[in-house]
């Protein structure tokens, strides 16, 4: 499927200037034609990381208007959620990070907007694919990063 699945860090990074990857996030968006996605466990957590309702707000107008989807998932998902946590539960996986990797499994996406590389180089998708993962890593782009927040 065309798209790219969204982690709670750049949704952060993208509506927080103080943060240390913002810039990098946005030059990385700037980059992106496909649609982004992602998923409850993922937004909660960027709403909670957010310092002030201004952010949340404009995380709330990104999902609403539609930048940003939100992939469904129900009652039918939840055992192949908990599979995913257990399966890495020495790293730990975490709710938010069991959803992306389950939805990409679930609807065929390859590419993750996400922060978090060290786990994703870990995970699979459907147990033996790897990830793309967004943005590049540090070592691959002139660093642009300020003073502020510590990285997610």
């Amino acid at each position: 499927m065309r798209g790219v699945l969204v982690d709670a860090g750049p949704l952060v990074a993208l509506l927080d200037r103080r943060d240390n990857h913002h810039h990098r996030c946005v030059e990385a968006l700037r980059a992106l034609t496909d649609p982004l996605v992602t998923v409850w466990p993922a937004l909660v957590e960027a709403m909670y990381l957010l310092e002030g309702w201004q952010e949340q707000s404009a995380l709330w107008a990104m999902v609403e208007a539609g930048p940003i989807a939100l992939a469904p998932l129900d009652a039918e998902d939840v055992p192949g959620l908990r599979t995913l946590m257990e399966k890495y539960r020495d790293l730990p996986m975490d709710l938010a990070d069991a959803a992306l990797v389950h939805v990409a499994g679930r609807d065929g996406y390859r590419r993750i907007f996400s922060l978090d590389r060290a786990d994703f180089e870990v995970y699979r998708v459907s147990g033996r694919e790897r990830f793309t993962i967004l943005p590049p890593p540090v070592e691959a782009v002139r660093s642009t990063r300020r003073p502020g927040r510590s990285p997610r």
